[in-house]
């Protein structure tokens, strides 16, 4: 079953057992998915591979985390608890994100096999490792780990 299948399949199980908030963060999950599919160029009822479904989970992720950061900084602590609890439905239909020590082996290797040694190359050793840990870390995280490793 692909992961757009299981999204809408989990949707439903939702509805069944009267879950308004499982249900909310799917429904806005699926409406993502049909936009992305009518922007590439499908109909809405087009599937997405799951490439694109975790993309597309990866910026409701961030987005969500980002409203969340925001509504505690404004004192909204019950909105932020809530955009925090959508970014964990969408996360379980992430792949497991990367600790630290084996996102630091990967970036170290790539700046090794590069020979990199200034952060005049940071944009060669992202374009470099961003492939190697798509959907696996974030962006964010892995910019400013390469920035420290040719920087220190």
């Amino acid at each position: 079953m692909s992961l757009h299948d299981q999204i809408e399949t989990d949707l439903r199980e939702a509805m069944k057992a009267r879950d308004k908030a499982r249900t909310s963060a799917l429904r806005m999950a699926v409406a993502a998915l049909k936009n992305r599919a009518v922007a590439d160029g499908h109909s809405p009822q087009g599937r997405c591979d799951d490439d694109t479904v975790q993309q597309v989970l990866g910026s409701e992720v961030k987005r969500r985390r980002e409203a969340a950061t925001a509504f505690r900084d404004a004192g909204r602590e019950e909105s932020a608890q809530t955009e925090e609890a959508e970014a964990e439905i969408y996360a379980a239909y992430l792949p497991q994100q990367l600790g630290d020590e084996e996102l630091a082996g990967i970036v170290d290797a790539t700046v090794a096999e590069l020979g990199a040694t200034g952060p005049q190359q940071m944009g060669q050793v992202m374009k470099a490792v961003m492939p190697k840990v798509q959907g696996r870390a974030d962006g964010t995280r892995v910019s400013a780990l390469v920035k420290q490793r040719l920087t220190g």
